[in-house]
């Protein structure tokens, strides 16, 4: 399992790589980019969910056996330990990631009205930066979460 893990690891940059190259190629000689750019996010999200799980699988099995019915209990019990904090760190690093998008998607759509409408107005300023620090907010939220799930551990 692990030396399918590292051909991966290997494989994983070339497939992006080669598939860059074709965007540029295509662009260089005019034609439309679009497909070899979403053949990329598909190779690339394909081989993230690939090397996750081949992750998951190479490192969690470590191939030791207990002797005895106590040494098995206590391995069980530090394994699922093991598995909750990694659950966890990975709960917190989606709650981060995915509030840091969504804020940056918000204050990417609030901002350039806020400007506009303060150019117009300038007495709008205050109740347009309410609504881009509302955008921001949300990361915060995400921040916070996240700091709430690393505390149980």
């Amino acid at each position: 399992m692990t030396t399918l893990f590292y051909i991966s690891l290997i494989l994983a940059p070339m497939a992006l790589l080669f598939t860059a190259f074709l965007a540029i190629k295509n662009k260089a000689q005019g034609r439309n980019v679009k497909k070899p750019l979403k053949v990329n996010l598909a190779v690339f999200a394909v081989l993230a969910v690939l090397i996750s799980v081949l992750c998951i699988n190479a490192f969690a099995d470590n191939g030791e056996t207990a002797s005895s019915p106590e040494a098995a209990a206590t391995e069980t019990d530090q394994t699922a330990d093991d598995n909750s904090k990694g659950l966890g760190l990975l709960a917190a690093g989606l709650v981060t990631g995915l509030a840091g998008i969504g804020g940056g998607i918000a204050v990417a759509a609030g901002a350039p009205a806020a400007i506009a409408a303060t150019a117009e107005n300038p007495k709008s300023f205050g109740k347009s930066i309410i609504f881009v620090a509302l955008g921001e907010s949300i990361a915060l939220y995400g921040v916070v979460i996240s700091i709430l799930i690393l505390n149980k551990f």
